[in-house]
């Protein structure tokens, strides 16, 4: 599956929210300014030409949804992400992502009992 450009994330954003959503509630999202509803309508056939999004005809309009969930998105974004820019190493990202971020003591606290946990899980799994 392809990466959005910036355009398309903004709008699958509004999707994922909605969940189901006719062409005007997706411009509804838009804060002021709007970008025209022609743009936005490119955009989203764009998106369902791609596969993000699929679509349910009621008479002349049509109502989207998407095919892929936000969770799942992101999880290939990042593994792209990391094995682009940290040789796929999550260990090196880790690093990166400590060393550049400024976390305070509690929310290191936080990140330590989430991958404590993680590897307790996976302990039990393997026993």
């Amino acid at each position: 599956m392809n990466e959005l450009t910036k355009a398309e994330e903004q709008i699958m954003q509004y999707v994922w929210k909605l969940d189901k959503a006719f062409l005007k509630d997706i411009v509804e999202q838009f804060p002021e300014p709007k970008p025209a509803y022609t743009t936005i309508s490119t955009v989203v056939r764009v998106l369902v030409k791609k596969g993000f999004l699929n679509f349910e005809t009621f008479g002349k309009v049509r109502q989207y949804s998407p095919t892929i969930s936000k969770e799942q998105y992101f999880k290939k974004h990042f593994k792209n992400v990391i094995g682009s820019f940290f040789s796929g190493s999550k260990s090196k990202f880790a690093m990166f992502f400590t060393e550049n971020e400024d976390f305070n003591l509690t929310e290191l606290e936080e990140i330590k009992s989430l991958i404590e946990n993680k590897i307790e899980t996976l302990k039990e799994k393997n026993d």
